[in-house]
């Protein structure tokens, strides 16, 4: 009893000796950490560590009401300062995004699965901008992107295919959202087209564990190596792994090892599987939940497409205002990432009359962006109108890379905004468009569409979408 109550003792006069240690660092001419809750050295720092984003979510949100729009916790042994607001959010990462730009000192396990950062996720500096220089300019370019239109026409057929398949209409959509988008995002790292069973095992592997993905990658990169040596660079390697083969790292003056472009193909995969489909589930669930919207998107593909057309084409996009309406409104409402991955600075940094310590890291809150009723009116609701022409109401002149002004961040913005939005944006608003135009999307007897979320890779339906489908008559 005797040493539990001197353990409690020291480690009350030690939260009172920080607590007077941070009102004097608060002094005039003296700046010092956002507000937050005082915590009780090592014990009260490592409850947070046992709790998930989507768990802080209502503690940072009932935080922010009674700091403001900068909360520190201190999250292990390092402070973790946390913005709501889309002002600040747009000084740090767009006005000194260079400042801002840094990522904390990964863990050690980390540093395996990045190759020790040699990725663009972790990386930073001289690496950090060949590699990312190499992804928008080569696959991510508008060019080579219109280049892989087959690709999505076949893993639709395969999509839609694999819908028409289940028993009684009733389909459970996220596995299948899921297999679609990591079969089209292999097809544009390998550049030819694997069997559906090699694709397959590759997911399988890729999820299990991600170096996992070695041997296959290896044997892969090999092959195209090989295929270059030989003077055999056609469009068949034409490939997210033939544009790393002749790389060089800026700083240590070598090719990229195998090693390190199986993470960066890995990398590729991740990032643009789950974040997607994710995305996709969302927008479809909301669809089923309010079937006038889903027939008001039904009557403009109608009215651009023409009655008795097979599929919705790429170029039919860019004239289907609501349907681009219709996706914004999802990713602002359910964004995958409710957090952008962790920042930090090189030194101590203000921001917001803050300081932010070269020590800790800072992150920004995208789903309280999205959902700020002083940026957007009755946010929790589902309203694509918001979004019309960009010309006037909530969205007037609404720019997804917040380089004007952040209303919301589904891609982040800035320095480390996601290079790959613009492909994000085409799946998306391709693959809902034909989903819409193919089929109708019912909810199934007696049941309703769940929108509680819950934390995975992304933040997902806590009850997957289960919906009642029906083939539309398209000759009618």
């Amino acid at each position: 009893m005797g040493v539990w109550f001197l353990i409690l003792v020291t480690l009350s006069v030690a939260a009172l000796l920080r607590a007077t240690l941070d009102l004097l660092s608060s002094a005039p001419n003296k700046k010092s950490l956002p507000p937050g809750p005082l915590t009780f050295p090592v014990i009260g720092n490592f409850l947070w560590l046992r709790k998930s984003f989507l768990e802080l979510e209502p503690i940072l949100r009932s935080l922010h009401a009674r700091y403001g729009p900068m909360v520190t916790l201190h999250v292990g042994s390092q402070p973790s300062v946390f913005v709501a607001s889309p002002a600040l959010a747009h000084e740090a990462l767009v006005h000194r995004g260079a400042a801002f730009a840094v990522r904390p000192p990964p863990l050690a396990v980390d540093r395996v699965l990045s190759t020790n950062q040699h990725d663009i996720t972790s990386s930073y500096g001289p690496t950090w901008r060949l590699l990312r220089r190499n992804l928008t300019a080569e696959i991510l370019h508008p060019s080579r992107v219109r280049s892989y239109s087959r690709a999505r026409a076949c893993v639709l057929d395969i999509l839609m295919a694999e819908l028409k398949s289940q028993p009684g209409g009733v389909v459970r959509i996220v596995n299948h959202f899921q297999y679609a988008m990591f079969c089209l995002l292999v097809l544009m790292c390998f550049g030819d087209r694997l069997e559906e069973k090699q694709i397959k095992q590759i997911e399988d592997v890729q999820r299990r564990l991600l170096l996992g993905l070695r041997a296959r990658s290896k044997a892969k990169i090999e092959q195209l190596n090989k295929a270059k040596e030989d003077g055999n660079d056609g469009d068949s390697i034409v490939s997210y792994v033939d544009t790393l083969l002749d790389l060089e790292l800026p700083e240590e003056k070598r090719k990229l090892e195998e090693d390190e472009m199986v993470c960066l193909c890995s990398e590729f995969l991740d990032a643009g599987t789950d974040t997607t489909s994710t995305a996709l589930q969302w927008i479809m669930a909301n669809l089923v939940k309010y079937p006038e919207i889903q027939e008001r998107l039904y009557d403009e593909i109608k009215s651009v497409v023409g009655q008795g057309a097979e599929q919705v084409k790429e170029e039919d996009l860019p004239r289907m205002g609501y349907l681009k309406a219709v996706v914004l409104e999802g990713l602002r409402r359910h964004p995958p990432g409710h957090f952008v991955l962790p920042h930090a600075v090189t030194e101590d940094t203000e921001l917001g009359g803050y300081v932010i310590p070269k020590d800790g890291t800072i992150n920004f809150n995208v789903a309280e962006m999205g959902r700020d009723p002083e940026v957007w009116e009755d946010p929790m609701a589902f309203k694509p109108e918001r979004f019309l022409n960009y010309g006037g109401g909530e969205a007037g002149g609404f720019d997804i890379t917040g380089s004007r002004e952040i209303k919301m961040m589904p891609f982040g913005v800035g320095r480390r905004m996601c290079p790959a939005y613009g492909l994000a944006m085409l799946h998306l608003e391709y693959f809902v468009a034909n989903l819409v135009w193919l089929f109708q999307w019912q909810t199934v007897a007696d049941e309703e569409v769940d929108l509680s979320e819950k934390v995975e890779f992304t933040v997902v339906m806590k009850n997957p979408l289960k919906a009642q489908i029906c083939p539309r008559n398209l000759s009618t």
